[in-house]
């Protein structure tokens, strides 16, 4: 029995990975799980996965979640740092990042230490510093497996070919076009954030709502994309896919394309990274082709979605841009879900911090960390200033 440790257990990903675990619960068992507030789910959770230890990035939270268990044998961390400790404390086999944002640097650099499999779906850990996530997985051989739909999807189209990089022409990363593909251009500037976390195809935490709908996410997982599995970021391809069906598809350089496709339930890519390089049987619904009688594709158009060529730009640029972009995307999506910001100036500041940056060539952890925090301040500034 493998043990697992879930990060961001009540988020959507983690939600589905423990109920991927609860039905595989002879092959997986869970040792940890972490939160970020929501101690009512996590408490549920807890009773029935009984894991070691808890980890509550909200100190307060974490103060009445010890009150609920205090007479129980579970041991309570707290606060961002508390996640790399947790993991330093319990046996793992597996990690299950399905946690948002930057935050996640830090415990998938540590988790890579103790077990033998990372299921990734954090995005921003690769952006940030990809180079050094790979790198140490190289060294610790330790296994990054995607959960992301879309890297799940390239992976599955060449996981079983020596020399892969090699062989591969483009990559293609398919989206819906978020909830604005058909909104008038001059309507933009007036969408809500209610409105913007109504993703139509998946169901999803608030930021990432917020990045589909600027299509940010598919610039990120482009990044992404590239230090997974070695490609140019020219020959990764996003093309809008509005059925969903195509989760991505790979070309080689014999003309040959493999695509993935399936239902939109991410317990499929996530019990595939657990299983992995098994498949188990699971009760997802399975794609009727009677009903998927027309499948559409289209280049995304850089006007409507800005964040994507800035995206694109920072991913060419490369060195310490793609943190820079991160970084001030994260505060931005921030501002904007608190109704400070309009929703078209999102692309407008990450552009504006973009270019106060000077980039450094291949930067050590402490500089990544250094230049996040000065853009995450830098980026506060201008949007305080636009929101007076």
């Amino acid at each position: 029995m493998q043990k697992v440790a879930v990060l961001g257990s009540t988020g959507s990903i983690g939600t589905s990975a423990l109920d991927v675990i609860f039905r595989l619960k002879d092959e997986f068992s869970v040792s940890a799980l972490s939160a970020c507030s929501n101690i009512k789910l996590l408490s549920e959770q807890v009773r029935i996965f009984r894991p070691r230890a808890v980890s509550i990035i909200d100190r307060k939270k974490a103060v009445e979640f010890k009150r609920l268990f205090g007479s129980r044998k579970i041991k309570v961390y707290e606060g961002e740092e508390g996640l790399c400790l947790m993991l330093r404390s319990v046996g793992i086999d597996i990690l299950v990042v399905g946690i948002v944002g930057s935050v996640a640097l830090k415990p998938v650099l540590t988790g890579m230490d103790y077990a033998r499999k990372i299921a990734l779906a954090n995005k921003e850990a690769l952006v940030m510093a990809g180079d050094i996530v790979m790198e140490k997985a190289r060294r610790k051989k330790v296994k990054i497996l995607p959960v992301d739909s879309e890297h799940s999807a390239v992976f599955q189209c060449i996981e079983s070919r020596p020399g892969r990089e090699s062989q591969i022409k483009n990559i293609y990363l398919t989206g819906s076009g978020g909830p604005f593909l058909r909104t008038p251009m001059e309507g933009l500037k007036d969408i809500t954030p209610r409105q913007a976390v109504n993703h139509p195809r998946w169901k999803m935490g608030k930021k990432i709502s917020v990045d589909s709908a600027t299509m940010m996410n598919k610039g990120l997982e482009v990044i992404e994309a590239h230090h997974l599995f070695g490609a140019a970021i020219d020959d990764i391809k996003v093309l809008i896919h509005p059925e969903a069906v195509v989760h991505s598809m790979v070309e080689f350089m014999d003309g040959a394309m493999l695509a993935q496709l399936g239902a939109c339930d991410m317990r499929v890519p996530i019990q595939y990274a657990l299983t992995y390089p098994s498949r188990l049987s699971s009760p997802v619904k399975r794609l009727d082709f009677s009903r998927a009688r027309v499948l559409n594709f289209q280049i995304p158009d850089f006007k409507r979605f800005p964040c994507l060529e800035i995206a694109y730009e920072a991913a060419r640029k490369g060195k310490t841009y793609p943190c820079v972009l991160n970084a001030s995307n994260e505060e931005a999506v921030k501002v904007f879900l608190k109704g400070r910001i309009k929703f078209t100036d999102i692309p407008k500041v990450i552009e504006k911090i973009l270019g106060l940056h000077r980039g450094i060539k291949q930067p050590g952890l402490d500089e990544i960390l250094d230049i996040d925090n000065w853009v995450r301040a830098k980026t506060r500034e201008i949007l305080s200033a636009i929101s007076d």
